[in-house]
């Protein structure tokens, strides 16, 4: 009798266990939305690029390309606009410059935890929602922005404890 139920609790600890192999392997299997194109962009070789410390030296991204962003003391950064959150201390921070193809949704997705503005016309944009997943950096973080086309947009990135960032836009799905 010890040795059945030994090996029927052995059988059901090896199913447990082998049930959902990726998720346990893989914290990024736990978002809730579906970031599977922005996973593809984050595996491939970033491009680097210097954010800016003001409007008017924001280089410039492009849409479904990952970006490896140099970013600058926080402190010498002048804002398009107030940021969404209080500044912290000793951290870094940048400016981008981008546009969008048409009206709509978009993902801004991030490797770490810092926080990201979309500007309009000078106005920050309200982000529609976002995701985040710990242990994971490939996205860490994906913010939901409604963006309006055909004229030139900024991301502002403060707060970040780290002086570089990898970014990523992509139209959400």
């Amino acid at each position: 009798m010890v040795r059945k139920s030994a090996s029927l609790s052995t059988i059901l600890l090896l199913t447990l266990c082998t049930a959902h192999p990726a998720s346990a392997a893989d914290p990024c299997e736990g978002f809730t939305w579906d970031v599977a194109r922005e996973r593809t962009l984050f595996a491939g070789s970033p491009r680097a690029a210097t954010a800016a410390n003001g409007i008017g030296h924001a280089p410039a991204i492009t849409m479904e390309r990952l970006y490896e962003l140099a970013l600058v003391a926080q402190e010498s950064v002048h804002f398009a606009a107030t940021p969404g959150k209080d500044l912290h201390k000793d951290a870094y921070a940048g400016l981008v410059r981008f546009r969008v193809p048409k009206d709509g949704l978009y993902r801004v997705s991030l490797d770490q935890p810092i926080w990201v503005d979309a500007v309009a016309s000078g106005m920050i944009v309200r982000s529609k929602d976002f995701r985040g997943q710990r242990g994971c950096s490939t996205p860490h973080k994906v913010v939901e922005f409604a963006l309006p086309a055909k004229q030139d947009l900024l991301l502002q990135f403060s707060n970040a404890a780290s002086p570089h960032v990898r970014v990523t836009i992509t139209p959400s799905t």
